[in-house]
């Protein structure tokens, strides 16, 4: 028909003013009631209506109409059900002169008495069907349904425009969510604020009625809602739930995303991990996954029948890529407050260990002044005498102070058993490591320059690690609003042979002047809640490597710390 199709000026006009629709507004449901406007003007209608394709049902329902009754209900066609549906099952336009002798003609305008049906193609895929009605029989003509089918495919064309421009701005705008999502997923180091936050981002950027965050326990094989938000309250399904008792055991065996259609279906009436909101109908459910580890399932449930599409698909996963990632650094984190709080427990038994030896090493030298003393004094009481017997026990008691505060001495001592060739570069990335989520979250840049060969100390790997963290937390503390920490590693010809030099350099507000020349000493703290003695122990833990810790400067634009070790 379209072929032998010669179109008049007022044809002309109309296709003109179809195609400009489409550049006057980029809503469609702006756009396809002017759309239907056009055509029941250029035919002289009665009524029309313009019924697109529901992907999740399979069936066709009025998008926009024109002229039918105000009481007339939603309708909603299976493909093949009355003209409407014929024409979008065969893919082909009818004409029906006399609906009353047409057996597929559904009535909803009791008046209407000829319809023309024109399938919306795109590519060979019907997406809608506009029908155009006279309320006289006989009224419209085959070159009438010819007209109408080349005035259907500018609309489809203009449709299809529309829903691409409402396709990449809701790209864009999903984009941008997922990039501000992802800054607050990556800040957020509480748990359950994490959590909490990433089901409400991903319920709004997918639409969803609700979105739940179970966790994963491979050890007790188990299943644990940490999160549910949803437009109504809902509980949350209670405790840990055995994974072959839920829904989502699936995602965690194939770690692949799954979506259920349905759930109110009586096949999961008995999974325990589903929320108790009737209204949630579909599920797509993903993995969180870290380096292969299934850390949980993310999913979000709509209040229809719903099929998710691949850009639905590849959001929520890109979604559950950022929480896995904010989850494992937030038990990272965790883990390095754990291990601090470890560090200082040592630091304060290691401080109570030398003073210890101090005060054993000051009570020894006045003790062999009395023993000394006791042993010269060459006094000699007869048997019977009772003195005697108090000189014995002096004597002995003597002895034993002797011996008590060698114990405490030796025991004060690092055992040279202990100590091993180390490599000093190996130290220190272990020690940035340890620290790397502390120095982002205090937004610190730390710049380590390695040697160009491997500088090998002897001595206690932990120990020397333990005055590094020491060191470098000291120096975030100078620089609460965030900086700069440099460290260098070299080596360097003394006269006492060649040792290893890191020097540690901050922008932090440097040391106060009144007690910077007695920062190592034990007790002395420049800041609120300080011990005193971390500079302190660490410069006797370096002398006992027979190195040394010192202070090159300090100003109000950073300090340096130099320590050097001898070389093995």
């Amino acid at each position: 028909m379209e072929s032998v199709l010669a179109l008049t000026l007022a044809d002309q006009a109309t296709l003109g003013r179809i195609a400009s629709l489409g550049f006057q507004s980029d809503e469609p449901n702006v756009v396809l009631p002017r759309i239907l406007g056009e055509l029941i003007t250029h035919f002289n209608a009665s009524a029309g209506t313009i019924s697109l394709l529901n992907p999740d049902t399979g069936r066709l329902e009025i998008e926009t109409q024109i002229g039918l009754p105000a009481d007339y209900r939603e309708v909603a066609l299976r493909l093949g059900q009355g003209v409407t549906g014929w024409a979008a099952f065969h893919a082909r336009a009818q004409l029906v002169t006399d609906v009353s002798r047409d057996l597929r003609y559904v009535r909803i305008r009791p008046t209407t008495a000829t319809e023309m049906a024109v399938p919306m193609e795109d590519h060979g895929q019907v997406i809608g069907v506009i029908c155009i009605d006279h309320d006289t029989v006989d009224r419209f003509t085959h070159s009438d349904l010819a007209l109408l089918v080349r005035f259907t495919a500018e609309a489809t064309a203009v449709l299809q425009r529309l829903w691409q421009i409402g396709h990449l701005k809701a790209k864009a705008r999903q984009l941008e969510t997922l990039i501000t999502t992802g800054k607050s997923l990556v800040a957020k180091l509480e748990p359950q604020a994490l959590f909490d936050s990433l089901t409400r981002d991903a319920r709004q950027v997918v639409a969803a009625r609700a979105c739940a965050l179970y966790l994963y326990n491979p050890a007790s094989i188990t299943l644990r809602c940490a999160s549910l938000t949803s437009v109504v309250a809902t509980p949350l399904p209670p405790g840990d739930m055995p994974l072959d008792s839920c829904a989502f055991a699936a995602v965690v065996h194939t770690r692949r995303a799954v979506s259920f259609a349905n759930i109110r279906t009586p096949d999961y009436f008995d999974l325990v991990d589903l929320p108790g909101d009737p209204a949630l109908i579909s599920v797509l459910a993903t993995p969180l996954l870290y380096e292969g580890e299934v850390l949980g399932v993310l999913a979000v449930f709509t209040e229809r029948l719903h099929r998710f599409d691949n850009d639905e698909k590849r959001l929520l996963a890109a979604l559950a890529s950022l929480g896995a990632v904010a989850l494992q650094n937030s038990r990272l984190y965790t883990r390095v407050f754990q291990s601090e709080d470890s560090l200082r427990k040592n630091e304060r038994l290691t401080t109570l260990g030398l003073l210890a030896a101090e005060i054993a090493h000051e009570i020894r030298n006045p003790l062999t002044v009395l023993k000394l003393l006791h042993g010269g004094l060459g006094v000699d009481f007869a048997p019977d005498d009772p003195r005697r017997t108090d000189m014995r026990v002096i004597g002995e008691k003597l002895d034993q102070l002797e011996a008590i505060v060698t114990r405490v001495l030796n025991f004060a001592k690092a055992p040279n058993s202990l100590h091993t060739r180390c490599p000093l570069q190996e130290i220190i990335e272990d020690t940035l490591v340890l620290l790397r989520l502390k120095l982002a979250q205090s937004k610190i840049d730390l710049r380590f320059e390695p040697p160009l060969r491997p500088l090998v100390v002897e001595g206690q790997q932990g120990q020397l690690q333990q005055v590094l963290l020491n060191l470098i937390i000291n120096s975030m503390q100078a620089m609460p609003d965030g900086g700069t920490i440099t460290l260098t590693l070299d080596a360097q010809l003394r006269a006492s042979g060649p040792v290893a030099v890191v020097e540690l350099s901050d922008t932090g507000t440097g040391i106060p002047d009144n007690i910077r020349d007695r920062i190592f000493d034990s007790f002395l703290s420049g800041r609120p809640g300080g011990t005193g003695l971390g500079l302190a122990i660490a410069k006797r833990v370096l002398n006992s490597h027979y190195g040394d810790l010192t202070l090159v400067t300090s100003s109000p634009a950073g300090t340096t710390m130099r320590l050097t070790l001898p070389l093995a």
